[in-house]
């Protein structure tokens, strides 16, 4: 037993039929947007820069760790369960995270840290770490509990020692649980397993210890994994047709089976989930949660603790649905050690389960048997974050603003506190004991960037400049060699029978200055930063000059901007620029929030075609059943 409370020992192209006006729909393929600038090559003055940095680079014990299986599994860990984060106004580009920040990277040089793509650093005092290289090649290193380093021995190690097992394979998704045990999935969908076996967790139908990563073959199908998540000594699986199977410990009825029997092998899960598509699985301790497309949850398991939700703090053997969220489209749910956060559609945050450390974020340290609104006085959240061994939980908001709660270095903090950190990952970094990391992380480095941040930097700079646009009366100032690289449009303009390669200035007229200057900051950045009512304008600019990649940019930022308010609109414009993913993931937040969308302005001032062939489709899929 822990603090934080009591523990029990151990999209699819088509439209969807909606069966109920207020159900929520969940996109099927949820997919993350990270916020940092992700920068591509400089030109011209600063090629000096680049050559001295390209080459000024300088390089700068065994013990035995085997414990037997627990009698009563210690507090666990409980995997994510992530769908993209929700905004309104954000750089959508790749997360830049100094694993350094972890104190078991510091054994690694210089050298060794440049070539680190992902990395999970997990374990009871956080002693263990695994890594994946920009080459795909798969690194463990640490203590080594449990053989789970799945390095083929039980001997603890500093020196990093490579998964060839894994060679070559593409990491999708990796968990881990208390023994430790891990699960790890790579992008083609194949489900491995090692470590800590005493209760079958690595699902192969015996108890004995995995020294090295073994396939886990999910169900008699084969099915594909896409996600995986451990609880303390049980193990969870998702796989691409949504369909979830759980195997282990199984004494609090954390694999959903109705019984509280072991499960040696993956077992789908049914009852309430038969039927359903998940797009997300979490585990807590010794329970379990699964994130359906349409925005409910269903969790089953130990609720000693109040972290099912469900209203009271009797265990469940099958799939329940968590009622108290009704009405509410759920879009990221993560469990902590005994309780749980959940993110809406909307940007809405609830929380409930143990509040010990003040980890529910209400100002208080009472438990809460069901879900309770808070950081409702904050603007939007697009990410939510708690970790299986520790009792901290922290949060994102749409500006980049990161609060933590909970027990934070000792501290019991009851209210979110807003720190100086850029990401989530930071606060488990340098305020949760132990320092694990909650997710499986993906990094960029200072040694890849420097090429790269010179050209932001050298973007509307006039010093450099050899071009300049005009826009509502508004300079902008580029260099052609830039534009034409990274973009055929002026690659074909800036030829000898075009009067624009002879201009100092070229006027621009169909697009505004805020859209025209976004799309040129995007050709040196490969970023966007926009409002979603100016991604529409910058959609148009877009399609018109044949730019796929930013098209889909701006309906990711749509997407994540999307409200009530302005549902209808980017419904029309999605339309209008034939965005047809667009398109259906409007339509399909207009009719989950259809009452209040057609009250709105935009739906009433939408000509009448539309408006006919959007009731239609409505119709068709049971918007106006009774």
């Amino acid at each position: 037993m822990t603090g934080g409370g009591q523990q029990h020992s151990p999209m699819q192209s088509t439209l969807p039929e909606i069966k109920e006006t207020k159900k929520p729909l969940y996109p099927k393929q949820p997919q993350q947007f990270r916020e940092a600038v992700v920068l591509l090559t400089p030109w011209r003055r600063f090629q000096s820069v680049v050559m001295e940095r390209c080459f000024s680079v300088s390089r700068d014990g065994s013990a035995s760790c085997s414990p037997p299986p627990p009698a009563s599994p210690p507090p666990p860990p409980s995997s994510a369960l992530t769908a993209a984060p929700q905004q309104g106004r954000l750089s959508f580009t790749g997360a830049m995270v100094d694993v350094s920040k972890w104190p078991l990277f510091s054994l690694l040089s210089t050298e060794e840290l440049a070539t680190v793509r992902q990395a999970c650093v997990f374990g009871n005092s956080a002693n263990e770490a695994i890594y994946i290289t920009h080459a795909n090649e798969v690194f463990a290193f640490g203590l080594n509990c449990s053989s789970c380093l799945g390095t083929g021995d039980s001997l603890s190690t500093v020196v990093p020692k490579k998964l060839d097992f894994l060679q070559g394979k593409k990491v999708a998704g990796l968990s881990y649980g208390s023994g430790p045990h891990v699960l790890l999935v790579t992008e083609d969908g194949q489900l491995f397993a090692w470590g800590h076996n005493g209760y079958s967790q690595l699902g192969n139908g015996t108890t004995t210890q995995g020294l090295s990563p073994l396939p886990v073959v999910a169900n008699p199908q084969n099915k594909k994994v896409r996600e995986v998540a451990c609880g303390s000594h049980h193990s969870m699986a998702l796989t691409l047709d949504g369909e979830v199977f759980t195997w282990g410990y199984n004494n609090c009825g954390q694999i959903g089976s109705g019984s509280t029997a072991n499960q040696p092998h993956p077992r789908k899960v049914t009852g309430s989930l038969q039927g359903k598509t998940a797009v997300g699985i979490t585990c807590g301790q010794t329970s379990s949660m699964a994130l359906i497309d349409n925005g409910e949850v269903y969790c089953w398991g130990y609720n000693g603790n109040g972290q099912l939700g469900i209203g009271n703090n009797g265990n469940q053997l099958t799939p329940c649905r968590l009622t108290a969220l009704q009405g509410l489209c759920m879009q990221q749910v993560v469990s902590g050690n005994s309780h749980c956060l959940a993110l809406t559609d909307e940007g809405l945050l609830y929380s409930w389960g143990a509040n010990t450390y003040g980890q529910l974020g209400t100002g208080n340290k009472s438990n809460h048997l069901s879900p309770v609104l808070i950081m409702a006085d904050k603007e939007r959240i697009v990410e939510v974050a708690a970790c299986h061994s520790t009792h901290t939980s922290a949060a994102k908001t749409q500006s980049g603003q990161v609060y933590m709660w909970g027990q934070c270095r000792g501290q019991s903090i009851v209210m979110p506190h807003l720190t100086h950190f850029t990401t989530t990952d930071d606060v488990f970094a340098c305020f949760a004991t132990p320092s694990v990391m909650w997710r499986l992380m993906s990094m960029e480095h200072d040694d890849f960037m420097t090429v790269a941040e010179a050209l932001r930097k050298e973007f509307d700079s006039p010093e450099t400049a050899d071009l300049k646009f005009s826009v509502d009366g508004k300079c902008i100032h580029v260099h052609k060699a830039v534009l034409k690289i990274r973009c055929e449009h002026f690659r074909s303009m800036f030829r000898s029978q075009w009067t624009e390669d002879q201009q100092d200035v070229i006027e621009i007229g169909q697009f505004s200055y805020p859209v025209y200057r976004s799309f040129l900051q995007f050709l040196y950045t490969d970023a966007v930063d926009l409002p979603p009512e100016d991604a529409i304008g910058l959609l148009d600019l877009a399609t018109s000059y044949c730019e796929n990649r930013l098209k889909r940019l701006c309906q990711q930022i749509i997407k994540r901007g999307i409200n009530v308010e302005n549902a209808f609109t980017l419904l029309s414009a999605a339309i209008r620029y034939d965005a047809e993913d667009l398109e259906v993931f409007c339509f399909r937040f207009c009719v989950n929030h259809l009452t209040q969308v057609t009250q709105t302005e935009a739906f009433w001032q939408v000509d009448g075609a539309m408006l006919k062939e959007f009731i239609s489709k409505a119709s068709r899929c049971g918007a106006f059943k009774n």
